[in-house]
């Protein structure tokens, strides 16, 4: 499937419910921690408006947006990286993740108590923090057992190893996230070949109750959370998970109907799934014919060849340019011919680095 995003956080904390409202896949969702054992894993759309404005020029009668893979993990203890609760099971399922969305608590209901018995959302992120860092503490310590003898022996390779293992656990040592830190490059590189814990980028998703139930003092938890995002340089998004499930439930045209009539704004899912998406430095560039009108997603920087393989092996086999029209372009165009006409289409070649919203056509030969 590709790039995805682990959802974490503590138990009842509202991770499955918001599974379900990200996918409408149906995991279970229950008022006792570890409700969720193995992972679940499902899609959700990218909404994007550049979309309908990609089949309206090129004529398309079929919109195929971008897919974003979603895992609802095992919520997660303290003593989580010494296997406590489902630590070794959470720990390996959240390594997999290349995004972490860490949905915190931030409304009190008794039903549903906090495994730590009170509501502090600060406390609750320092918790899954501590016991990632120390992960990340103990792969790092594996690596340093099998670099110390070639190390001592003065193999150039296994020194330089051992000055990066020792430069992370500094940092961890220290209480500071490997992203959070200025990690060296040969440091940054190990802590990508171990697959750190603590590297991978953040979402903060502040779990808030309905929308015409929140509190001051949900508001004062959400800020909290947003502060502590802030400081990071990392985004928060605000979510009421259990209205947005249930809203879910309903089929997809329906799905705004039954929004307006209870006053529940559909964006915060499309708002989580964007912060996702800049979290990960994706991008999305268009197709369109007669048939179709698709998104695709790639790395923000990759170049025409690399992303005209994402449609078709033979386009990147056989290529020979690309014809790109920008998104200012394609809202004000009609069709092909009125931009041709504006002189709005631009040809590119094989080093061109496909940017966020182009509309392209590729040119190939096999």
């Amino acid at each position: 499937m590709g790039l995805n995003c682990g959802i974490v956080g503590l138990p009842n904390a509202g991770k499955s419910t918001l599974f379900n409202a990200l996918t409408s896949a149906g995991a279970e969702v229950a008022g006792y921690p570890f409700c969720t054992v193995d992972r679940n894993v499902g899609t959700t759309l990218v909404p994007d408006p550049r979309l309908e404005q990609v089949a309206r020029y090129g004529a398309s009668p079929k919109l195929s947006p971008a897919r974003l893979e979603v895992v609802d993990i095992a919520g997660l203890v303290r003593g989580a990286s010494r296997g406590e609760g489902l630590g070794n099971k959470f720990l390996g399922h959240i390594r997999e993740a290349d995004c972490i969305l860490h949905v915190v608590r931030c409304y009190d209901n008794q039903s549903a108590p906090h495994i730590l018995a009170t509501i502090d959302p600060v406390r609750d992120i320092e918790v899954v923090a501590a016991e990632l860092m120390l992960a990340d503490l103990a792969s790092l310590e594996r690596r340093r057992d099998r670099l110390r003898t070639p190390a001592k022996v003065g193999d150039p390779a296994a020194r330089a190893e051992m000055a990066a293992a020792d430069e992370l656990t500094s940092l961890l040592d220290r209480g500071v996230e490997i992203r959070l830190g200025d990690p060296s490059p040969p440091a940054l590189a190990l802590a990508a070949e171990l697959n750190l814990l603590t590297i991978k980028p953040v979402v903060y998703v502040a779990n808030v109750p309905d929308p015409d139930q929140t509190d001051d003092q949900a508001e004062t938890w959400c800020r909290a959370v947003e502060d502590l995002a802030s400081g990071q340089g990392a985004q928060a998004v605000r979510n009421y998970a259990r209205a947005l499930m249930e809203i879910g439930e309903f089929d997809a045209e329906e799905r705004d109907e039954i929004a307006a009539e209870f006053g529940v704004s559909l964006a915060p899912l499309g708002e989580m799934v964007r912060a996702a998406y800049r979290a990960l430095d994706l991008v999305t560039f268009f197709t369109a014919n007669r048939n179709e009108a698709r998104a695709w997603t790639i790395r923000r920087g990759t170049d025409a060849v690399a992303a005209a393989g994402k449609v078709h092996t033979d386009f990147a086999r056989g290529f020979i340019a690309v014809e790109v029209l920008g998104p200012e372009a394609y809202a004000q165009a009609a069709n092909r011919a009125q931009a041709q006409q504006a002189g709005l289409l631009r040809l590119e070649g094989r080093e061109y680095r496909v940017q966020d919203g182009d509309l392209c056509e590729f040119r190939f030969s096999v």
